[in-house]
């Protein structure tokens, strides 16, 4: 068992896991003000994917990452592809393009039955905003109000499918791309909802980092296999791409919590050696297994110490640790916090 007489870092594998439980790091980070211009009938599904994202890139720190508000053409509420009425921050008249309270991100959305007809307003603030350069974006089909406004600026841009004959009659000389979604440093566009996730992770990563995109990736989308045909959930720390060997071991560390089993015992079931498992480890995790072991239990006992009202004592217990003594010495060496004020330490949601 390592020993808890000096500070500990989780490993890559489960850093991303418990991001949002770790104090945050010292560097300041800018909070980006990211506004949506909801067209009438545009795409929920859509809207919510990428606000999702922004929304818990701000859980998996101690402080706002993200700001978002969002607009409607005229009034104060926006009919949405659902037939659900959105209530919004305000008209597009009341976006701020300077002083403290100025946009930094302005992204359009649409949807199936949007409206294509340019409007004045619209076309007149994404053009400001353009030679502000703020970094515009739409979702659906949002990207023909910036065509209409003249921002693309021969930079490539994605479309629903739907679209694409009505852009290339009008706007003929618009670099559609063929992918669900396209990133540039001016402009983001995505076709569809499935897209806008993807989408709004890569801004992510870019704006904020690969370990905030990794975090939220964790608790938005990671917990499924890519196989179509088998859509299991991927347990804490693997990975479908590990060897076969490894996601047993990984495996039987997740189904043997309470009681963990020795590494010999574990090679003898996986009919293999100690020393291949803990290769195997080094090789794919740049852990060792009992190290990741660790992890692993630590982490269930964290969501337990979250999620339940059980005593430390007995979170302790399930989660296979001789002591609480000795539990609360391994948690706060990981999560530079005691469990008992872990309980108090909720995600930032501000």
């Amino acid at each position: 068992m390592p020993n808890s007489s000096k500070t500990r870092q989780f490993s890559a594998s489960m850093l991303d896991t418990n991001c949002a439980f770790l104090p945050a790091g010292t560097t300041p980070s800018k909070t980006i003000k990211v506004g949506f211009i909801l067209l009438q009938h545009f795409s929920m599904m859509s809207f919510t994917a990428a606000v999702d994202v922004l929304i818990t890139a701000n859980l998996v720190q101690s402080k706002s990452l993200f700001t978002v508000d969002s607009y409607a053409l005229q009034n104060c509420s926006v009919t949405s592809d659902l037939g659900i009425d959105i209530a919004v921050s305000g008209p597009i008249s009341e976006i701020e393009l300077d002083g403290e309270d100025a946009l930094n991100i302005l992204i359009v959305c649409g949807g199936l039955r949007c409206n294509y007809h340019a409007e004045p307003k619209l076309t007149r603030l994404l053009q400001a905003a353009d030679n502000k350069q703020l970094l515009l974006g739409s979702l659906w089909n949002g990207v023909i109000a910036l065509a209409q406004a003249s921002t693309l600026h021969d930079l490539p841009c994605a479309l629903h499918l739907d679209n694409h004959a009505l852009m290339q009659e009008q706007h003929c000389n618009v670099n559609l791309t063929q992918s669900s979604y396209s990133i540039t440093p001016r402009h983001i566009s995505c076709v569809d909802a499935i897209a806008a996730l993807e989408m709004m992770l890569k801004t992510v990563e870019r704006l904020k980092g690969p370990a905030i995109a990794r975090a939220v990736k964790e608790i938005l989308s990671c917990s499924r296999s890519s196989d179509q045909d088998n859509q299991k959930l991927v347990q804490s720390g693997d990975s479908e791409n590990f060897p076969e060997k490894l996601r047993s071991a990984i495996q039987l560390m997740n189904s043997n919590i309470e009681e963990p089993i020795a590494i010999e015992e574990m090679a003898s079931y996986l009919q293999t050696s100690r020393r291949q498992i803990e290769r195997l480890f080094k090789l794919h995790l740049h852990t060792s297994p009992s190290r990741h072991y660790l992890e692993i239990r630590l982490t269930y006992a964290r969501r337990l110490l979250l999620q339940s009202d059980d005593s430390i004592t007995n979170i302790a217990i399930a989660c296979g640790f001789v002591s609480s003594n000795h539990f609360s010495n391994c948690f706060r060496d990981y999560f530079k916090a005691a469990p008992s004020s872990c309980r108090n330490r909720k995600p930032h949601s501000d």
